[in-house]
């Protein structure tokens, strides 16, 4: 055979590795992802009844007009506005029994994000563990370790992975469109102390050093977070923060610049 022949052979046998190898890893990834989506699929089956949309807010009664024999009352006060939730009944007692470490339950209506939140006591286990400790490469969403179970302090961190699938936080990107958000403008979570909708405020791009640096993640630094962020947001929303609300930020991989994040934050209303 002539040398020339040789190497035609050699190149094409190489080219058949590389491609078999891609096939292969595909498959893997494919697999990583149905595995994932129907331990999730079969969670969400169990653990929460099905959902229904928010109640309607009451109609507002009609303003009589004011006539001559009106009589002068006095000015009522204005009632606060009621939070709508949507009705998720979580079944924590059969959750705690896969996973003592599950603490919440996230749901983002017409969106991927529909999963239980985990507290671990590192940063490290949940990025590749799924809720019932199986090694996955989608992981769990998961609570900051300096933070408490119960989401009681100024700052609560969720953490989860940026999926190409879109699984996971992967559907966070969307909020760097205005868009995005005006069609999301908020969040549930769930917990075993009560149920709260996330108000969403500000969307930022933050290096991952950065975030660490100026130690965002605690809550000691919660007026220098938002006041970042106000500044950086992707989005704008009416949404302002009170002095006592507490806060929660959800934070995921991106992709403008080496070790970028990106961070969604709001607040809770109950």
């Amino acid at each position: 055979m002539k040398k020339s022949a040789i190497i035609a052979l050699l190149v094409l046998l190489v080219g058949a590795a590389v491609m078999l190898g891609a096939g292969y890893r595909l498959f893997e990834t494919n697999q990583t992802y149905q595995e994932a989506n129907s331990v999730y699929d079969d969670l969400s089956s169990q653990i929460r009844r099905p959902t229904t949309a928010p109640a309607a807010p009451p109609p507002v009664p009609p303003v009589q007009a004011e006539t001559d024999d009106a009589v002068e009352s006095e000015p009522v006060e204005e009632a606060a506005p009621q939070i709508y939730i949507a009705d998720f009944e979580i079944n924590f007692e059969s959750l705690s029994a896969i996973n003592d470490d599950v603490a919440a339950w996230l749901y983002s209506p017409n969106t991927v994000i529909d999963y239980p939140v985990m507290k671990a006591s590192d940063y490290n286990y949940y990025l590749k563990h799924l809720v019932d400790g199986t090694v996955n490469a989608n992981g769990s969403l998961f609570i900051d370790y300096n933070n408490s179970s119960n989401f009681s302090d100024e700052l609560t961190v969720i953490y989860g992975h940026h999926m190409k699938s879109g699984a996971m936080f992967g559907s966070l990107k969307g909020y760097k469109e205005q868009s995005y958000f005006d069609e999301h403008p908020f969040m549930y979570l769930y917990t075993k102390e009560g149920n709260y909708r996330i108000d969403l405020m500000y969307g930022i791009v933050v290096a991952a050093g950065e975030w660490r640096n100026k130690a965002f993640m605690y809550q000691e630094n919660l007026a220098s977070l938002l006041s970042y962020a106000k500044e950086n947001t992707t989005f704008r929303s009416d949404v302002e923060y009170q002095e006592g609300d507490r806060v929660v930020a959800l934070s995921t991989c991106s992709y403008e610049f080496n070790d970028a994040r990106y961070v969604v934050i709001g607040v809770l209303r109950a």
